[in-house]
């Protein structure tokens, strides 16, 4: 039997966040791979406005990450 890609066995695995499950995480891909480029930019341009950042992290500090926003959302 051969053995399933890395990727896919990491998203079996994956728990969704409350309130998200397949569909929803469809209609989001679709909303994206629909949006028109002027559409993209702006949103692009929104976040860089925003108070918040965007980054690549390492997988495994996800967790840490999380316990750090929700500490200080609390």
């Amino acid at each position: 039997m051969a053995e399933a890609p890395k990727e896919e066995t990491l998203m079996k695995q994956s728990k969704l966040p409350d309130g998200w499950n397949e569909d929803r995480i469809r209609r989001v891909l679709t909303s994206y791979e629909e949006q028109g480029e002027e559409d993209a930019v702006a949103e692009d341009e929104a976040a860089v406005e925003s108070a918040e950042t965007v980054m690549s992290v390492p997988y495994e500090l996800v967790p840490q990450i999380r316990q750090l926003i929700a500490r200080r959302n609390s």
